[in-house]
């Protein structure tokens, strides 16, 4: 597996203002290390333990984004460093992110996380129940945390027509959420969509950062 030169077909098939967020979740620190000599600085992690590990011995100008479901109580944990927590999908997470970014004197980057593919899934918000968090206006309170746009993950299909329908109704989402709540935000910005089967749909659906892991470290050893 040569990390280096999938890094580089991957930055290649992107434009100059989509980001790559690096899925090394699972992968060895050595894969990391491969990865950040091609350039990358952006990593996305899963697991509270597993990327606390790694942040304390690999270089400190390394972007930690985290791109699971985060447990409430494991917040306080990653706060004092995490650039960007990816997955909101609920005021309470929200709220509590928050409170740990305040003991920390940090203001957090974070993406609402919206269910727009047709399986079930546990997480994240619908367009309505985002709306109404939105509309009773608890989170403009919260000045330790920056909401800097949505992220969304499209049905697991190959039908394309499908994926590209997901990710366009994010798009507009997201318009709706610009226009409607964060009109003249300049910090609310991003549509984090788009993984290692599908993020070239998502650049043409108005992606703003993609989430590469399989295609750049292989397989997941777990």
């Amino acid at each position: 597996m040569d990390i280096q030169k999938n890094i580089k077909e991957v930055l290649a098939q992107l434009p100059p203002h989509v980001r790559l967020v690096a899925v090394s979740k699972f992968h060895p620190s050595e894969a990391i290390e491969a990865a950040y000599a091609a350039g990358q600085r952006i990593f996305g992690e899963s697991k509270e333990q597993e990327l606390n590990l790694k942040q304390e011995v690999l270089p400190k100008d390394i972007e930690w984004h985290f791109i699971g479901h985060l447990q409430t109580n494991k917040v306080k944990y990653i706060a004092p460093y995490i650039a960007m927590i990816d997955a909101v999908d609920s005021y309470k997470l929200l709220a509590e992110i928050n409170k740990q970014a305040a003991k920390c004197g940090r203001v957090i980057p974070c993406l609402l996380e919206i269910h727009i593919a047709e399986e079930d899934t546990k997480y994240g918000f619908t367009f309505d129940s985002c709306r109404q968090m939105l509309d009773e206006g608890k989170w403009k309170e919260l000045t330790n945390v920056a909401i800097s746009g949505v992220m969304g993950m499209a049905t697991n299909t190959d039908d394309e027509a499908e994926i590209c329908k997901e990710f366009a109704r994010l798009h507009d989402f997201f318009n709706e959420l610009k226009n409607t709540y964060f009109n003249g935000i300049d910090t609310f910005k991003e549509i984090s969509m788009g993984m290692s089967h599908d993020y070239q749909l998502a650049v043409r659906e108005g992606s703003t950062m993609v989430r590469v892991g399989s295609k750049i470290f292989g397989e997941r050893v777990y």
